[in-house]
Parts: C-alpha cells; sequence; structure tokens
C-alpha cells in the first residue's frame, strides 16, 4: 500500500496503472485529466505555499477543491460544462486514492460528495442545406490550404466526427479502394466507419499515402490545434455568409 501523503507516488500510479493500464483511456482522456491537475496544482501551489512535490493527499481537501472550482469560473471564466469535467477528473482520481490510501478515507469522501454543477440546455442548432454549400464552397481550392480545408470540412460534414478525433485523423485510418470509408475510434472507445466523399480522397491522393501522416496537417505539417481550426472555421464561415445572405 502506497504512503497516503505522498500524493506525487498516487497521481503518477493513477496515470500509469488506472487510466493507462487498467482502464486503456484515449490519449484525449489522459491530456484532459492531465491539463486538469497541471492546474489545481498550481492552484494548490499558490493557495497554500506548497510546491506539487510537497503536498499530501490530505491538503486536496473538499475547501481546497472546492476554492479550484470557483476559482474556474472566476478566473479562468469557464462554464459550467468545463467546470464539470475538471471534477469528473478529480473525482476519478479520488475514487482510485481511496482504495491505495483508506486512512484518508474521510477527506476523499468530502471530495466525492462536491455536485456537478446544473447547466442550462440549449438547443442543437444545424445548418441548411444552402448554408452547408455555402460553407463548402468558401475555400479557394486553387491552394493547398483551401484543398485541405475543403477536405476538412466535407468530412466534418459527413462524418459528423468531433474536433478531437478530427485533428487525431491519420492516413491509416483512411481504407481506399471500394467501400472507401474513414474509421474513427471516438469517445468510450467507439468505433465509427463512415464513407468518404471523392473529394476527400483525392485530398489524401495528393498528400502521398503514409499511414503515420496527419490527415490534415497545418503549414508545419503537424496536427491542426484547436485554435488553427477555429481560425479556419471563422474565415470560411464569413465568406459563406456573404453568399447566404447577400
Amino acid at each position: 500500500m502506497r504512503d497516503s501523503a505522498n500524493l506525487a507516488a498516487l497521481l503518477q500510479s493513477f496515470f500509469t496503472s488506472r487510466l493507462m493500464a487498467q482502464r486503456k483511456a484515449s490519449p484525449h482522456t489522459i491530456a484532459s485529466y492531465r491539463d486538469t491537475f497541471r492546474l489545481l496544482l498550481q492552484f494548490a501551489h499558490e493557495r497554500l505555499r506548497k510546491a506539487p512535490a510537497e503536498l499530501a493527499l490530505a491538503d486536496l481537501d473538499s475547501t481546497v477543491i472546492g476554492a479550484f472550482l470557483d476559482d474556474l469560473e472566476k478566473r479562468r471564466r469557464n462554464g459550467a460544462r468545463s467546470r464539470n469535467l475538471r471534477l469528473t477528473a478529480i473525482r476519478s482520481f479520488f475514487r482510485y486514492a481511496s482504495l491505495e490510501a483508506p486512512a484518508q478515507s474521510a477527506i476523499i469522501q468530502s471530495v466525492l460528495a462536491i455536485p456537478n454543477q446544473r447547466q442550462p440546455r440549449g438547443l442543437v442548432g444545424f445548418l441548411t442545406r444552402p448554408e452547408i454549400e455555402a460553407l463548402l464552397a468558401a475555400p479557394n481550392r486553387t491552394t493547398w490550404l483551401g484543398r485541405r480545408d475543403h477536405a476538412f470540412l466535407l468530412t466534418v460534414v459527413q462524418a459528423g466526427l468531433r474536433l478531437s478525433e478530427m485533428t487525431g485523423l491519420r492516413h491509416d485510418d483512411v481504407m481506399l479502394g471500394a467501400g472507401t470509408h474513414v474509421r474513427c475510434r471516438g469517445k468510450g472507445r467507439k468505433e465509427r466507419c463512415t464513407p468518404l466523399t471523392k473529394s476527400t480522397v483525392a485530398w489524401i491522393r495528393e498528400q502521398g499515402r503514409e499511414a503515420s501522416k496527419t490527415l490534415f496537417p497545418s503549414t508545419r505539417r503537424g496536427p491542426l490545434s484547436a485554435d488553427g481550426v477555429q481560425h479556419l472555421l471563422a474565415r470560411h464561415i464569413a465568406q459563406a455568409r456573404k453568399v447566404v445572405f447577400r
């Protein structure tokens, strides 16, 4: 049994043994949990004047966790959804800690009792066919960037993949030939297969097919960042609006 005061050892074991080895969590889940604890340890360092390596599990009681969640809302301007996602990661760790550090059960239970924040559920919007056609026509396909953006948007519209799923696609996720399709393992390790259009296939062949290549790379040939996707969307949406609302 691990020393309950050794938070660093518990965190390392949580990521390597529980998330990666036992639960086979996706890279996106691991990255999200990592970011949560990076923010939490930074907050605890500022609040308690202790370096992360000096923190014990008992330092992260419900008072500190509650203050951290409040700080996410006030200082970082996170909404209820982001706050609840951070709390989900923290709960997962504390459930693991309850087995590894039973002497800290009272503190662990108080953290696990922190409720999710209620969040309004708005209506899910959608694009009409003229809006979709205007958006797909916006990229200038005489350029490399335009062809990439068109293939990216076309795949999004057809496959309905999440942002992280789209930016993580590689050439070996695409099956060419009869019944050309893209294969994606998304949230909950669910695998989906979606047929691809000729335009997307043409984009893949233009790049030169290599299994390890990112399907929709940035200008530096690495994966597109979330900011990069937001930028290309904003640019093409602005162009599409001129067509739809003229």
